[in-house]
């Protein structure tokens, strides 16, 4: 059964950084294309970012170029989500995707 287990959000500052982590179990993680996206209240789900099963072809939202980094690894069978200089327009639950599966979220909270 496949599991993503987000983690890593929390309240941080503006200017802050976090990095979150999605854990996965259940499947074959190294073959596997994968994904985070957030949403934020009120507004649609949007990818932030997607990465390929080797580590290559990497994607960013425009959003996020510069300030977000998305990786992997595939002997942890862990997916990250490095941000830095944070904002509070990046405030959402974030969620990794393997296909049609979804973790919980993690929420990121930016505030003073």
């Amino acid at each position: 059964q496949v599991h993503l287990v987000e983690s890593g959000g929390g309240l941080v500052q503006p200017g802050g950084s976090l990095r979150l982590s999605c854990a996965a179990s259940g499947f074959k993680f190294s073959i596997y294309d994968m994904s985070w996206y957030r949403q934020a209240p009120g507004k649609e789900r949007e990818s932030v970012a997607d990465i390929g099963s080797d580590g290559g072809s990497i994607n960013y939202a425009d959003s996020v170029k510069g300030r977000f980094t998305i990786s992997r690894d595939n002997t942890r069978n862990t997916l990250y989500l490095q941000m830095s200089n944070l904002k509070a327009e990046v405030a959402a639950v974030y969620s990794c995707k393997r296909r049609t599966y979804w973790g919980q979220g993690t929420q990121v909270t930016v505030s003073s």
